[in-house]
């Protein structure tokens, strides 16, 4: 693959480049958001949750001259050690195996532990810009220069990007950074697509979202959910979704006083799903027990974990 500058062509233009781009982090560092930032649209969950992001999620953006296929991972588990969590880990592995250039998003003025265990398992041969998010959130901010220095001394960042994905400080200088490092080639989706992800995938994500924020503290560990049925009728989806819970005490939790709970659950995720479909929804969600399913390898696959 050619990384280097592109010459100009016979009319002037620069080379069309395109590749793969791995968001990777610990949890909670803002991957989500700054993928759903440069997309321009909510495409993966977020929520402040640990393990709110389980699956590869891919957003694509395409320019006049790139296209930049993003791949949002979860965020690198080191506490937990059951079977979700290894599937999670082990799509991190696999995204930073087949990919042209990583974002290693952190926290401005924090890299801990967890951040460290992210590092060792970036391929060494690996072009990685390091994203300092939150950067609005850092109060002194005479911090952020010293804390970049740290970081360029920690490993050799081909860049270093200070930025905001929430208010969208910066991302246009992340992307200018990141076009050139991309391989020149052919675009590989259509300038109109933002996902490769199918509209059953994305449905069962934003009703987990809306179960990781509006639960709450009460958020059962053991929660998932699962796609029984999804019909089009013209400009009309028809969705029945289980939620999957792992023990019949967090059944209540879910439904809450007289179903009201889950009701408003399922209402918030229609009014979001109806937006990103551009169309009407019918939801229809109701609550399951699936016991040890989050260390239940063959369970896992059935609920679309990689």
């Amino acid at each position: 693959m050619n990384f280097e500058n592109a010459p100009d062509g016979a009319d002037g233009q620069v080379a069309f480049r395109a590749g793969f781009v791995a968001i990777v982090g610990r949890p909670n560092v803002g991957k989500s958001t700054l993928l759903n930032r440069l997309i321009g649209q909510k495409i993966s969950i977020v929520s402040r949750k640990a393990q709110t992001t389980r699956h590869r999620v891919t957003g694509i953006l395409t320019q006049d001259d790139a296209q930049l296929v993003f791949v949002d991972t979860p965020g690198f588990q080191t506490r937990h050690r059951n079977a979700l969590n290894r599937s999670m880990n082990r799509t991190v592995s696999q995204v930073l195996a087949d990919v042209d250039l990583v974002f290693f998003v952190v926290e401005a003025g924090r890299f801990g532990e967890d951040d460290r265990k992210v590092v060792e398992v970036l391929p060494a041969d690996a072009r990685v810009v390091l994203v300092i998010n939150k950067v609005d959130r850092l109060e002194d901010k005479s911090r952020l220069l010293p804390f970049i220095a740290k970081m360029a001394e920690a490993y050799p960042f081909t860049e270093i990007v200070p930025l905001s994905a929430e208010r969208g400080t910066n991302v246009d200088t992340l992307l200018k950074a990141a076009v050139p490092l991309l391989p020149v080639g052919e675009a590989m989706f259509g300038a109109d697509e933002i996902t490769d992800r199918s509209e059953r995938f994305l449905a069962a994500e934003f009703l987990r979202e809306k179960l990781f924020r509006l639960l709450g503290d009460e958020l059962p560990y053991g929660i998932a959910v699962e796609i029984e049925k999804f019909e089009t009728e013209g400009n009309l989806r028809r969705i029945h979704a289980a939620v999957v819970v792992d023990k019949p005490g967090h059944k209540g939790i879910v439904i809450g006083k007289g179903g009201e709970q889950l009701k408003r659950i399922a209402s918030e995720a229609r009014v979001e799903l109806e937006k990103l479909f551009d169309g009407k929804v019918f939801l229809e969600v109701w609550v399951k027990v699936k016991s040890g399913w989050a260390d239940d390898e063959r369970a896992l696959k059935s609920l679309g974990y990689e």
